[in-house]
């Protein structure tokens, strides 16, 4: 089997994704409350250890078989009070939440769930408990993601449309994906907008979440320390989107709470500080995450683009055999490399020929170079120019030369073969045909070492263009 790399490293590219959010907002806000009070790992929950996670003690190890007394008044007290803070925090300003919430802290709090489906906040799933998911087998890990949804059912009366696990293997999202039911899956930190990813034929919409625009950096060593340093970061993330947004490109940004950390009074200042400033901003869009996953499944569908590096490789090369002239097995070992999603794109193909021609030997390079036709010679002349040499050539009028053209590119060519032992070799759609002429007379001149390095180069240019032109017939088509 050929090597893929399964990463995307590519997502919207440079040029971003085209978006445009309801109203013409030139951002999307959305703010989301993890609600962990009471599914942390404790042995009182059937856990072997305390909780050692995102508090107020940082630093702290699990007590194996103990109870950590203060590590659970922290949790309550985002239970008690914290949660409240922030729903008044929310509620009062009119911006709709989506709570990541664990079944088994859910379970065990009532009120607060009947406050989150007043507000009609959107209730996704933060798996069935707070605990840390990285050794579970894929069995384990996907009985728990199914008791999760049974007992969310159960306790807020419809299943979780979103998912997201926090503390999660490398199996979370397909795991997630195979069940079928969830909207979203915010299991990723991977971009700035949603996107699509597909599992075995099966599109799931991704909606990436956020570790730094998070109250979670109150309990980090790297972190913030005060209200203000909070409201900063979150103003100065939202500064950058903004103007991104006003610039054409609107993105999203996901802001981050815990009830025991933004909920305290302190840090909970920074927040209100910042509601308060986006309150004051013009299109300014504040949705669940499930009111974006739905408008972005209308308005965003997955797309079935061309995708060379999943094809076989007589797919492969049968598509891209003639970016190099008459060298098929240039095609052949691209084909062999390390593709992935990154490099399904007219650049990411275009390199990976590069890389291939790059590697070659200089022997092995004067071959590929001596199979070119002679630019607007005998092989244009009677028409056995193969399609995409024709085309290139035919484009800049060297198949309509005068004669005193003709004569002098003939002339010129001989010249060129004769010094340095392959014909000339232009990338012709960059130049006009005067310049193509003017080229020439000037490579001519040149060392053979010099010229040598120029006509490899060249070569990459013209495969650029026709890599260009493969991906563009497919769009098309």
């Amino acid at each position: 089997m050929v090597a893929r790399y399964s990463r995307d490293m590519l997502g919207y590219g440079w040029r971003g994704l085209d978006v445009s959010w309801p109203n013409e907002a030139r951002i999307a806000v959305q703010f989301v409350i993890n609600y962990e009070e009471g599914g942390e790992n404790s042995i009182l929950h059937g856990d072997d250890a305390s909780e050692a996670f995102l508090s107020e003690i940082i630093g702290v190890s699990p007590w194996p078989g103990q109870r950590h007394w203060n590590m659970e008044s922290i949790y309550e007290y985002g239970a008690r009070s914290g949660y409240w803070r922030l729903y008044n925090a929310f509620t009062n300003a009119t911006i709709p939440v989506t709570v990541y919430g664990v079944a088994t802290a859910l379970a065990r709090s009532p009120e607060q769930v009947a406050s989150m489906k007043e507000a009609k906040w959107d209730i996704a799933s933060h798996g069935l408990k707070w605990i840390e998911y990285k050794d579970f087998t894929l069995k384990d890990e996907r009985d728990h993601l199914y008791e999760a949804i049974s007992l969310h059912e159960k306790v807020v009366g419809s299943r979780p449309l979103g998912w997201y696990t926090g503390r999660c293997s490398m199996n979370t999202v397909k795991i997630a994906a195979d069940e079928g039911g969830f909207e979203y899956i915010s299991d990723s930190y991977a971009d700035d907008l949603p996107y699509w990813i597909n599992f075995e034929g099966k599109d799931q919409l991704i909606i990436p979440y956020t570790l730094d625009t998070n109250d979670m950096r109150f309990a980090t060593n790297q972190g913030f320390n005060t209200g203000e340093d909070f409201y900063g970061y979150l103003k100065d993330c939202f500064d950058v989107l903004y103007m991104e947004g006003k610039e054409g490109f609107p993105k999203m940004m996901s802001v981050g709470l815990h009830c025991r950390l933004a909920g305290r009074p302190g840090r909970a200042a920074g927040l209100l500080r910042f509601i308060d400033y986006i309150k004051n901003k013009e299109k300014v869009w504040t949705p669940t995450r499930l009111e974006i996953a739905r408008y972005w499944a209308n308005n965003y569908p997955p797309r079935k683009c061309f995708q060379p590096s999943v094809l076989s490789k007589t797919e492969f090369c049968n598509i891209f055999c003639g970016i190099i002239e008459h060298s098929k097995w240039i095609a052949e070992k691209v084909h062999d490399l390390e593709l992935g999603p990154a490099y399904d794109c007219p650049a990411g193909i275009h390199n990976a020929f590069c890389q291939v021609l790059r590697s070659l030997s200089d022997k092995e390079r004067l071959t590929i170079l001596k199979k070119h036709p002679i630019l607007a010679g005998k092989a244009a002349k009677s028409g056995k120019l193969g399609d995409s040499s024709k085309r290139e050539q035919n484009s800049k009028g060297l198949d309509e030369l005068n004669p005193h053209e003709g004569q002098k590119m003939d002339s010129l060519n001989s010249q060129y073969l004769q010094k340095f032992d392959f014909p000339y070799i232009i990338a012709v759609r960059d130049y006009d045909k005067k310049t193509i002429f003017l080229e020439i007379e000037k490579r001519i001149k040149r060392s053979s070492e010099v010229e040598f390095k120029e006509a490899c180069y060249q070569v990459e240019r013209i495969a650029w263009y026709r890599i260009n032109e493969i991906f563009q017939s497919r769009r098309r088509a």
